[in-house]
């Protein structure tokens, strides 16, 4: 990615902040890591960071009523950020890797609610904390 341009300091933040997204739809989808957070005390503070993180998020997507509020940031971010040839080729490639990643996220925890079976809470509560993982793993 540095043969179009060398990445500044600004671009790397302003290349990060479209991470937060993903981040908030792994942390709703792997609710479940708050139940072990709730039987382990020492596991408190990642959870708080986990939610410090995605205030903002939370705050935004509150915005608008009925849920709409996911659909605004993404095409928001999608027409304003990636289509946007006057941006820098790092930002709206980190940009686009972030709303992917949140598609990802999104179509594991749609099959997980799809094939989840009455019983079987442990394994389908170990799927959702492995798309939690594994969202956060990929935004870190």
């Amino acid at each position: 990615m540095t043969w179009r341009s060398t990445p500044e300091t600004s671009d790397k933040i302003l290349g990060s902040l479209p991470y937060l997204l993903p981040l908030f739809r792994a942390v709703l989808v792997g609710g479940a890591i708050f139940k072990l957070i709730a039987n382990f005390p020492v596991l408190a503070p990642i959870g708080e960071v986990l939610l410090l993180l995605i205030t903002p998020v939370m705050f935004v997507y509150g915005l608008l009523p009925f849920g709409l509020g996911d659909i605004a940031v993404f095409f928001a971010i999608f027409f304003l950020v990636v289509r946007n040839p006057n941006i820098s080729h790092f930002i709206r490639f980190n940009a686009l890797q972030a709303i992917l990643i949140g598609f990802i996220i999104s179509i594991g925890s749609l099959l997980l609610s799809v094939v989840s079976l009455p019983g079987l809470e442990l394994v389908t509560d170990t799927f959702y904390n492995m798309l939690l993982f594994g969202g956060v793993a990929a935004v870190g």
